[in-house]
């Protein structure tokens, strides 16, 4: 039997993604009526991207056998109780209670496989029983989800520059370890005194961790510039260092030598003397004039080189009607000296260690996420969740990675096909974005989440911007998810933490 229809009685084509035409208009006003859906809406619609990168760099795997648990085993288990505290700050809450915000979210609670999240306080209690060796084991974890995403990323430094410095967390309460020191925005007041160290090149946290509230001592330098080989990815062969006045002392300057590193330490206190007829210019026009000497401080037991650069005062800076002149010949410079082993010229050490400045900028980003949030008033309570909130923060950085891997692996693979549609161009240069601003292109996206036949599927609107740049991603993604991992290829440089998961190479000989 032959059915027969009319011609015209197909459905039209519906325009779907970033394709689409513009939503209906609509008018609000404030006799609008409201009132309940029973859809599950999120508006965290990114975190399935933040799912499937995490089962692309086999985070569980990392997790599992690289974190040191506390005694105190929770219902839910390790894993599911940091998750949930990484996935809070990832969203940008900052403080354990703020899970009052987030227990009934649909996609929260389906990510773990709960139609309600434990109570805040459940989280909490967590915290307080982690310490140092939390604190310690997360720093490895970091390690090898960088080296995972350098390789999904098929990115290879040889040589990588480490910004170090300190800041201050005020405190306001009577917390374990606050200590009245240098702070200048709250004068008199106790706090805390961290210290971090970053990748220029990825921008990424290295390592670090909370102090209590003095300036650091030239042992405690040291034993942070021994500990930062064993984080760094295998592939890097050189180091430049890079730490302001706080950090130079004889015992840091002899650990990142003994380490090979190339080092660039501001000067605290030392008073080189420089030959008054050495000083010269880097170019003709410039103001600035630079120099350099072999000088031994007092108590250290060699020599090291200072670099100088000296600053004509502006003169217009002077007040009027002051008459009085300079005492010595040289008052009328401004100084800046570093103690180095750079092998180029003073200038061009000087050059180097100017780059450090945007440490200052990764600092002021990790306080917003988290960094300022004290939780207990035990100290390695405070200490463990840093280490949680700068793996965040780190989680944020390779995130980024990832999504700009995946436009220009999508412009690239459109130029080789000579195809006219392009890219959309949504995650290009998300990379060098701050947090807040990727938040906004990969999280915070309006979802539904929808169920039939035993299956989840989340479902965005067709007419948000952003959402083409999000399938894009996950896309990106789900191909990454299928291959096979390429942090065990022997053809490549191989990872550190293979060891300790013991894992082992795979070989492409027959």
């Amino acid at each position: 039997m032959v059915k027969r229809r009319s011609k015209d009685s197909a459905k039209e084509a519906v325009n779907q993604g970033q394709n689409a035409g513009p939503a209906e208009a609509a008018k609000i006003s404030p006799n609008t009526p409201y009132g309940y859906c029973t859809e599950r809406l999120t508006p965290f619609g990114g975190l399935l991207a933040l799912e499937k990168f995490m089962d692309a760099v086999k985070f569980r795997e990392v997790f599992d056998g690289l974190y040191h648990p506390p005694a105190r085993a929770p219902l839910s288990g390790h894993y599911a109780s940091v998750y949930a505290i990484l996935v809070l700050l990832f969203i940008g809450f900052t403080r354990v209670w703020h899970f009052l915000y987030i227990q009934h979210d649909p996609l929260v609670c389906a990510l773990f496989g709960t139609s309600q999240l434990p109570h805040a306080t459940t989280y909490w209690r967590y915290v307080v029983s982690l310490g140092i060796n939390q604190g310690t084991s997360l720093l490895t974890v970091m390690a090898a989800l960088r080296e995972r995403v350098w390789h999904l990323c098929g990115l290879a430094y040889p040589v990588i520059h480490l910004n170090m410095d300190t800041t201050v967390e005020t405190l306001f309460g009577n917390q374990e370890g606050g200590r009245k020191g240098h702070n200048t925005k709250h004068r008199g007041k106790k706090g805390y005194r961290p210290v971090l160290c970053f990748i220029e090149e990825t921008r990424e946290y290295l390592a670090g961790k909370l102090r209590k509230g003095a300036t650091m001592s030239g042992e405690e330098v040291a034993k942070l510039i021994r500990s930062l080989r064993k984080y760094l990815p295998a592939c890097v062969l050189r180091v430049i260092l890079r730490g302001d006045g706080e950090f130079i002392s004889w015992a840091a300057v002899k650990a990142a030598t003994e380490e090979g590193y190339v080092f660039i330490f501001g000067n605290k206190g030392c008073k080189p003397p420089f030959d008054s007829t050495t000083w010269y210019k880097a170019r003709k026009n410039d103001v600035e004039e630079y120099n350099e000497c072999w000088y031994q401080p007092t108590g250290w037991p060699e020599k090291c080189r200072f670099a100088a650069m000296r600053i004509p005062k502006d003169k217009s800076d002077k007040e009027k009607g002051e008459t009085q002149l300079e005492l010595l010949q040289d008052g009328g410079y401004v100084y800046r000296e570093f103690a180095t082993n750079h092998s180029g010229k003073p200038h061009q050490a000087i050059s180097e260690y100017d780059k450090r400045a945007d440490c200052e900028n990764l600092i002021g980003e990790s306080k917003r996420e988290g960094l300022s949030a004290i939780p207990s008033h035990r100290f390695m309570s405070n200490y463990a969740y840093f280490q949680i909130v700068m793996l965040a923060y780190n989680v944020w950085r390779l995130f980024k990675m990832l999504a700009e891997h995946g436009e220009a692996e999508e412009r690239k693979k459109q130029h080789a096909e000579q195809t006219t549609a392009k890219a959309n161009g949504a995650l290009q240069g998300i990379q060098d974005n701050t947090i807040r601003i990727a938040r906004l292109k990969l999280l915070v996206i309006a979802a539904k989440l929808t169920g039939h036949s035993n299956t989840t599927e989340v479902k965005y609107s067709e007419h948000d911007s952003r959402a083409a740049g999000l399938f894009t991603f996950m896309a990106h993604l789900d191909r990454l998810r299928k291959r096979a991992r390429p942090w065990l290829d022997e053809k490549r440089w191989q990872c550190k933490h293979m060891a300790l998961l013991r894992l082992q190479p795979v070989s492409h000989s027959p």
